[in-house]
């Protein structure tokens, strides 16, 4: 799966993934919707943001958990 709207560079936030080249971070935007957070709460927080950058750091995020396996604790 290709990301043209997020990028990583080391010299820019420490190599965090961001959003095209801004400096917010990808998981800044995840968890604003996490925290329940409507689109158009999160695009007046950063005007820089477009709807498309929230939903490609939404599958940003997915992706990434799918590649790796967390830990989880199991309740009987």
């Amino acid at each position: 799966m290709a990301f043209e709207r997020i990028t990583v560079d080391p010299r820019q936030m420490g190599g965090v993934p961001c959003i095209r080249g801004l400096r917010i971070p990808v998981a800044t935007v995840v968890a604003m919707v996490a925290e329940g957070m409507s689109e158009e709460e999160i695009l007046q927080a950063y005007p820089d943001l477009e709807a498309e950058d929230i939903q490609e750091a939404l599958r940003y995020a997915a992706e990434a958990v799918r590649e790796r396996e967390l830990p989880l604790v199991v309740t009987s």
